[in-house]
């Protein structure tokens, strides 16, 4: 389902390549729910991936990592502090990455009650005791979603887990989303560059993004002050810069060289202050000329993370081709001009 613009673009606005995103099957100005409606529900829950499926994401994005017996499941983090009880039910075990828990283990973590302790004005007492979900169970809400979204799917920290890749093509092949006829319904994204190689070698037909950061061996940056103690990293992220149009250049063109079909670049939210949005305010890579550059390539540009509709249009008017947000509901209402969806009652005919 597309949320393309109503509103149209100025002879001054660079427009978004709409021709390649339907070459691709990639709907125009994509909506890409980051690990669900996170702002309204527990990131990468069920309730989050159901209720963005009914406002109407386009894809369904989650972080694939692999337990240690080999499930294939959605979680961001490299370890499960932040957003889980395992402080709790394993302390000796709490920095562990994910690879050394069996999927038995995992399932006795309680992933739900850290957001009604850290959002209680979006607290729901029926979050508490959920559980992490499987790469299969976000699939299995987008094929009974009305308008069947597609999955977009991270290889997060893959040198944890050799061979990931290729569980990931064995389980969408046996369930028939790699079929010829799933054009687009799959979307695979990485930071890693070995991994976006991989990725091409055993799925060669499959839209790639090659996400994009700045300093720390990414695009290179201009030299700038240190990070002052009283400030937020999304302040210190916003005053960083690329070096050169160059050195941005190098990684589309590598991008491009390794089979991917677009970027998935950083953005700076207008309001990065307060402890939702600074989470999410990173550096400025979606600049009208990094947009220009990239559609001269021929690569889509797909940008995180978008949270409100300020923002949505300001990128939009840039002429970026997708976006990342944890408010998916904001995203639709925002590009279609629609009413969107009662986010509480919608929980509610959930049942949350």
């Amino acid at each position: 389902m597309s949320v393309a613009s109503a509103l149209s673009f100025s002879s001054s606005v660079q427009a978004s390549d709409s021709a390649l995103s339907e070459k691709l099957g990639i709907a125009d100005h994509a909506v890409i729910a980051h690990r669900g409606d996170s702002y309204n529900a527990p990131e990468s829950t069920l309730p989050a991936y159901q209720l963005a499926c009914e406002v109407g994401a386009d894809y369904l994005e989650l972080d694939l990592q692999r337990t240690k017996d080999g499930k294939l499941i959605a979680v961001h983090d490299d370890n499960l502090k932040r957003n889980t009880n395992i402080e709790t039910v394993y302390p000796e075990r709490a920095d562990d990455p994910v690879n050394t828990f069996t999927w038995a283990e995992l399932e006795k973590l309680d992933a739900g009650s850290w957001f009604n302790e850290s959002y209680p004005e979006r607290a729901r007492e029926s979050f508490r005791g959920l559980k992490l979900v499987t790469l299969d169970q976000v699939r299995e809400i987008a094929e009974g979603c009305a308008h069947q979204p597609g999955l977009y799917i991270e290889t997060k920290v893959p040198e944890f887990f050799p061979g990931i890749e290729k569980d990931l093509k064995d389980d969408l092949t046996k369930h028939g989303w790699l079929d010829d006829d799933a054009k687009g319904k799959v979307i695979l994204q990485t930071f890693n560059k070995s991994s976006l190689e991989t990725l091409q070698s055993v799925m060669p037909t499959v839209p790639k993004i090659l996400l994009l950061w700045a300093g720390d061996g990414y695009i290179p940056t201009k030299d700038s002050a240190p990070k002052a103690d009283d400030e937020s990293y999304a302040e210190y992220y916003a005053r960083q810069e690329v070096a050169s149009k160059e050195g941005y250049a190098e990684w589309l063109d590598y991008a491009k060289q390794h089979g991917a079909i677009g970027v998935g670049p950083s953005t700076i939210q207008t309001q990065h202050d307060d402890a939702w949005s600074s989470q999410f305010s990173y550096m400025e890579l979606a600049a009208p000329w990094m947009v220009e550059m990239s559609h001269e390539k021929d690569l889509l540009m797909h940008v995180y993370t978008v949270d409100q509709a300020v923002d949505f249009e300001r990128y939009r008017d840039r002429g970026v081709d997708g976006f990342f947000t944890n408010r998916p509901n904001l995203a639709v209402k925002t590009l279609s001009g629609g009413e969107g969806k009662d986010i509480q009652a919608t929980l509610t005919k959930l049942g949350y």
